[in-house]
């Protein structure tokens, strides 16, 4: 239990109701920050900190692809909120970035910016699909596939459009192609 001032007690479970998480402090942040105009087609992907390290990192996305420039603009806004607010200390670590190539998707408006790339995606299930991104919804990704069967000697190929609602994904990788 935790004392307050006037000698109530409350649980600790109820002050983290209260008390916002550092990814919680960034989030708002971020959602003021990415109002302004030149930040308008950027969306927060994720935010992770490592307590015991004391290493925060944002991970960003654009509509027109998130540059260096915007990244270092964010940061700098982040490190400024931070070094007043003295939420982390003095020494902490902050990394704002894009998401890279290998991170899963998560969010319907990444999908809907890898149309026409190929994707590995994991089900819930455990079942793996793959195909290339033709048609992104608010609800699910279509992927298309060449499936190739037998029928007799003869093998019979097929284009198949698989559409898989996002509650269904585990995990979905763009895969590379060279």
């Amino acid at each position: 239990m935790v004392k307050k001032p006037e000698g109530t007690q409350c649980s600790l479970f109820f002050l983290h109701l209260i008390v916002p998480t550092v990814e919680a402090r960034i989030a708002d942040w971020l959602d003021e920050k990415l109002q302004e105009p030149e930040f308008a087609d950027c969306f927060l992907i994720d935010i992770h900190y490592a307590e015991k390290s004391n290493k925060l990192e944002v991970f960003l996305d654009s509509d027109t692809g998130i540059t260096f420039e915007k990244c270092r603009q964010i940061s700098r806004y982040l490190e400024a909120h931070l070094d007043e607010d003295q939420m982390l200390g003095e020494n902490y670590t902050l990394e704002v970035s894009s998401p890279g190539i290998s991170r899963p998707l998560k969010l319907p408006r990444q999908y809907r910016k890898n149309i026409g790339r190929n994707l590995e995606v994991t089900l819930r299930s455990g079942t793996i699909q793959s195909g290339k991104l033709i048609e992104v919804t608010d609800f699910a990704a279509t992927l298309e596939a060449l499936v190739i069967t037998k029928e007799g000697k003869k093998k019979k190929k097929e284009i198949v459009q698989t559409i898989i609602p996002f509650e269904d994904i585990k995990k979905a990788i763009v895969q590379i192609s060279f």
